[in-house]
């Protein structure tokens, strides 16, 4: 016996989308959201003389749920963002608000100063001011020169001193 269901054609498309968004949240989402196509969350990277300056946008994302860290030159951010608690799985007709947890990786340009790092969240923003360490100047070495130095014979190892005696031992 076929079973119908009344009411709008369209009704079994938000069922099907439904089970598609249950699907894909459970493909793993550590860099790429399912369907954006780009990397998560979006960053931009600025660079001044002195520092730069990375503002990643994190709606949704409280502080405590965001862990920081910078090893090798790469910068890590890995956060959570849970589901929203009052609202049953199964009520849901749309779902594009991604919750779960992601982690990006992001090859810094130049070394950082570690202990100068310093990160504010205000409205879904993320600002890591990254100290640049300061660029090595050249330093020109000064050569003494001494009187009555060494011939070349005096400073060659022994076993090329023994080979210009004529061979025989």
């Amino acid at each position: 016996m076929a079973v119908f269901r009344w009411g709008s054609a369209l009704e079994a498309f938000r069922d099907l989308e439904r089970e598609m968004d249950r699907w894909l949240r459970r493909i793993d989402q550590s860099s790429y959201g399912p369907r954006l196509g780009r990397p998560f969350p979006a960053l931009n990277m600025y660079e001044s003389e002195t520092e730069y300056l990375l503002v990643a946008e994190l709606p949704g994302v409280q502080a405590e749920d965001l862990e920081i860290s910078l090893a090798n030159g790469a910068l890590t951010l890995k956060f959570t963002r849970a589901p929203q608690p009052h609202v049953a799985e199964e009520k849901y007709r749309r779902s594009e608000r991604l919750h779960g947890t992601w982690e990006r990786s992001i090859a810094l340009p130049d070394r950082v100063r570690d202990d100068g790092i310093q990160a504010e969240m205000a409205n879904g923003l993320l600002k890591l001011h990254l100290p640049k360490v300061p660029t090595a100047q050249p330093r020109k070495i000064s050569i003494l020169e001494q009187p009555g130095a060494a011939t070349a014979a005096q400073v060659a190892p022994p076993h090329e001193v023994a080979s210009d005696n004529g061979g025989d031992s």
